[in-house]
């Protein structure tokens, strides 16, 4: 706005001493729960503050904060020198201003759990922590088009993702505040932040400094344009991938005509992968008359590269654009202006034949293969997260039946994964089920229905008997010919194995229930 100067924006230099300060003040996550409440706390996540306020009304160091930087009210001075020893020189750097007798806060530092239990802190623009006390609102005397988010929904549903093994190299592509790169520093020797928005890369500074990373390399650029040729082992992105008309948010506008930039960074992320090396991230995928989901985000994924693609959720096109107008706060303005917004959504989407969005999750892996995998799938349930571990172990057990046709499946051992149980579904009373369902409490959570011989192979795989020597047991049992079992079953333990509810121990899988065995395998797995 004309007339509001804009406030400078904090210096990393007195970083650590204000974690110490925040830390000695319990301003953790774990502290504001505590002295919040479960009920104060869920609603700042509703951007309601009245809880929250009512909560803090003490004079104690934890609540000064909270009401500083949660709430981002201003305190009086001798409070925030209480809560915080060195608030002259944090006024000094600009993470605080002083107004006569009152403090008040110049960004928004939001408490976050991080890996292990460590206490980090994300820096974010005021009124732009997502789902915060403030909602995307717009900092003083910054254009909002500039505007750097914290941490929400869309960016801690990405970590959980994230695989977590330990690897040379990582990007954060589109870093915003920096939580991916944060959770990076943690696994990463070498890590690299990228972003088209200069006060971006700032934030990121801050967020990692703040939180007791080593800095990243920064750089200034869009998609992959920053590093060049340069490889990977790992690539993350939470990129603007919301389908709109312009571009009149750098967070979330990627500036490409309808979701051209995510499969513009999908096709790209082979080029800067490492082999083994994975690339993860969020994405809008129009859905288009005339042509399935599925088979056109498997046409992005680029050669040598298995991918798994999941869809969380589809919005009609006046949903979508509904949702992305109130970001906008374009519902709270001219009502003409509003519809003439809403109509410029709507006539992209009929242009392009878009009936609806789809958002979700695409893994990729580069393993060189010559018949890569490639599953595209709907997914609206229930997930464990982080999913991170359950990721890796979906990729490893395609690597497992890529190398192992029909004979080798039926030479393998082994072992029902963690947590599954059997469903057996039929009439009360009935001497038979209709059908019984294995159901895996892990990962997915997954269900599938199997007959009898799938069920009965299932109940007794422990990994001492080849899978073969299972079903000649199975068809004396039920008075088969074993030939003829041994033929069809194959396919089953080969469902059984992708879907997660048997794990193989002739050799190392990744990911959490693998009680496997020493083989020859990439370690990498």
């Amino acid at each position: 706005m004309a007339g509001v100067k804009t406030p400078r924006l904090p210096a990393p230099d007195s970083a650590p001493a204000l974690r110490d300060d925040l830390r000695a003040a319990a301003f953790t996550a774990d502290g504001c729960l505590d002295l919040l409440g479960a009920v104060a706390y869920a609603a700042l996540s509703r951007a309601e503050t009245v809880p929250a306020l009512r909560a803090t009304r003490g004079d104690g160091p934890l609540e000064t904060l909270v009401r500083l930087f949660l709430l981002q009210r201003p305190v009086p001075y001798a409070a925030a020198r209480a809560a915080l020893p060195g608030l002259d020189g944090y006024t000094a750097d600009g993470w605080l201003l002083r107004d006569g007798d009152e403090v008040r806060a110049t960004v928004d530092v939001r408490p976050y759990a991080g890996d292990g239990g460590a206490d980090w802190w994300i820096v974010s623009d005021l009124g732009c922590a997502v789902g915060g006390a403030g909602g995307i609102g717009g900092a003083p005397g910054v254009d909002r088009a500039d505007l750097v988010l914290g941490v929400g929904g869309a960016s801690t549903t990405l970590a959980g993702l994230t695989v977590r093994e330990p690897v040379g190299s990582a990007l954060d592509l589109g870093t915003g505040s920096g939580v991916q790169a944060l959770h990076a520093a943690r696994h990463a020797t070498r890590v690299t932040a990228t972003d088209v928005n200069p006060r971006a890369l700032h934030f990121a500074r801050l967020t990692l400094a703040l939180s007791g990373a080593h800095e990243p390399d920064l750089r200034r650029g869009s998609l992959f344009e920053p590093v060049g040729d340069e490889r990977y082992d790992l690539i993350v992105s939470n990129p603007p991938f919301v389908i709109s008309p312009g571009s009149r948010f750098t967070y979330r506008d990627g500036g490409m005509g309808g979701d051209d930039l995510c499969r513009t960074l999908v096709q790209q992320a082979a080029d800067h992968l490492n082999d083994g090396g994975w690339c993860q991230l969020l994405a809008n995928w129009q859905h288009t008359d005339g042509q399935d989901w599925r088979e056109r985000l498997s046409s992005w994924v680029p050669r040598g590269c298995d991918a798994w693609i999941v869809q969380r959720e589809v919005q009609d096109v006046a949903q979508y654009a509904e949702l992305w107008l109130r970001d906008g706060g374009d519902h709270h303005g001219d009502p003409a202006a509003y519809a003439a917004r809403y109509d410029a959504w709507l006539d992209d989407f009929e242009r392009a034949k878009v009936s609806g969005v789809g958002f979700g999750w695409i893994t990729l892996r580069k393993t060189g293969a010559e018949v890569p995998v490639i599953t595209a799938e709907e997914w609206p349930h229930p997930v464990e997260q982080p999913l991170g571990p359950h990721i890796a172990a979906w990729f490893a057990r395609q690597d497992f039946l890529r190398r192992h046709d029909d004979a080798d499946l039926l030479d393998a051992r082994f072992t029902l994964a963690d947590e599954v149980v059997q469903e057996q579904v039929g009439l009360p009373g009935a001497e038979d089920p209709e059908h019984v369902v294995l159901r895996s409490a892990r990962g997915m959570r997954r269900a599938t229905k199997v007959d009898t011989v799938g069920a009965g192979f299932a109940g007794v795989c422990d990994g001492t008997l080849p899978a073969g020597r299972i079903v000649d047991a199975i068809a004396q049992l039920l008075g088969e010919d074993p030939v003829v079992l041994r033929d069809r079953t194959p396919g089953s333990i080969r469902m059984l194995v992708e879907q997660g509810f048997l794990d193989p121990v002739t050799e190392p899988m990744a990911g959490p229930g693998t009680g496997a065995v020493t083989g020859d395998v990439d370690p990498r797995l």
